[in-house]
């Protein structure tokens, strides 16, 4: 039997030698600094499953293919909340939320009163949000360790050592720009706060004028604020800056927020192509699948399933979307 060698053991190669697996083929995952961990940029995400909120600013695709991927990360053992998404805005900066709600779907208007009966926290602090209630959220480093378990259940090796000659499945991420030139690196910072007595369901977007905030429940008391976006391929540090920045946005979006312990601080270098858009690039013997940017795990199950269509010639297989190759 063919064995796929994946090169990768981050998002992106995890759910590819899932959906390999899953089909019934030998799979061995490669990665020098083994188990996902804080080494993988993937360990530092939001764990936002929203394509509504994001298509945004991203390709159509993004929305379409990302409304599947709740289903297909509860199917692989992660614990998915399916308890949608709450945006809201300062009062004086009621157009951005009105820009917000022109550029996307899947949404419906609440008034202050109906988001404080979603999320009592907010009480009084905003006069109108908009409600995605489709939208869905994981924790990613749960997601990554239900990934591992149900891989191995299936048969695919782990290991440190490189791949043999012969074709590879390449999921790097950034490590990857030494064969894609145009790929490259967006800083993410964030935050991991305690504070006890506060508690959200869902994840809340604060359209912030400096920086657009996030705030997603991570259990009793604990929040992951993110994040920034800059262009740096920089994965080293935090600045103080962009803390600041995190740390103002969470305090206007609930004061409390300004007793909070800070647990964490989180940085690394998504990947990402000039279009922001995930793709699958086939190479002399190499299969790219990269360029997630901040679409991780909500697109990385939909490029794993691209994969498998192609490395499988025993099942069917779907067609690319115009503009990417295979």
């Amino acid at each position: 039997m063919t064995v796929h060698h994946i090169l990768g053991a981050g998002v992106m190669g995890l759910c590819t030698a899932v959906e390999l697996a899953g089909r019934g083929a030998a799979v061995m995952l490669h990665d020098p600094a083994g188990l996902p961990g804080p080494h993988h940029c993937s360990w530092w995400a939001g764990g936002m499953l929203a394509p509504f909120c994001e298509s945004e600013t991203a390709e159509a695709i993004v929305g379409t293919e990302g409304r599947r991927a709740a289903d297909w990360w509860q199917t692989q053992g992660a614990l998915v909340t399916r308890a949608g998404t709450l945006v809201v805005a300062p009062g004086r900066d009621r157009a951005e939320l009105d820009r917000f709600a022109r550029r996307t779907r899947g949404h419906v208007w609440l008034t202050g009163a109906e988001a404080t009966a979603l999320e009592p926290l907010l009480e009084g602090r905003f006069p109108r949000a908009l409600f995605f209630e489709e939208e869905a959220h994981l924790n990613p480093r749960q997601a990554l360790a239900a990934l591992v378990t149900r891989a191995q259940a299936l048969g695919v090796g782990f290991t440190t050592d490189p791949a043999p000659p012969g074709p590879v499945v390449d999921c790097r991420g950034l490590a990857a720009r030494d064969l894609l030139p145009d790929l490259r690196g967006v800083k993410g910072e964030m935050l991991l706060l305690q504070a006890p007595g506060l508690h959200l369901s869902r994840p809340v977007r604060f359209l912030h004028p400096r920086i657009p905030l996030y705030i997603v429940p991570r259990g009793p008391g604990l929040f992951m604020i993110g994040a920034t976006m800059i262009e740096s391929a920089e994965r080293g540090r935090a600045s103080v800056r962009s803390l600041l920045e995190l740390l103002t946005a969470a305090y206007a979006l609930h004061p409390a927020f300004g007793e909070a312990e800070v647990v964490e601080i989180g940085h690394d270098a998504r990947p990402a192509f000039p279009d922001n858009t995930p793709a699958l690039r086939q190479l002399p013997g190499r299969l790219c699948l990269n360029g997630l940017y901040r679409h991780g795990y909500l697109m990385a199950p939909w490029l794993a399933r691209r994969a498998a269509d192609l490395l499988t010639p025993d099942l069917p297989t779907t067609h690319l979307p115009t503009g990417e190759t295979a």
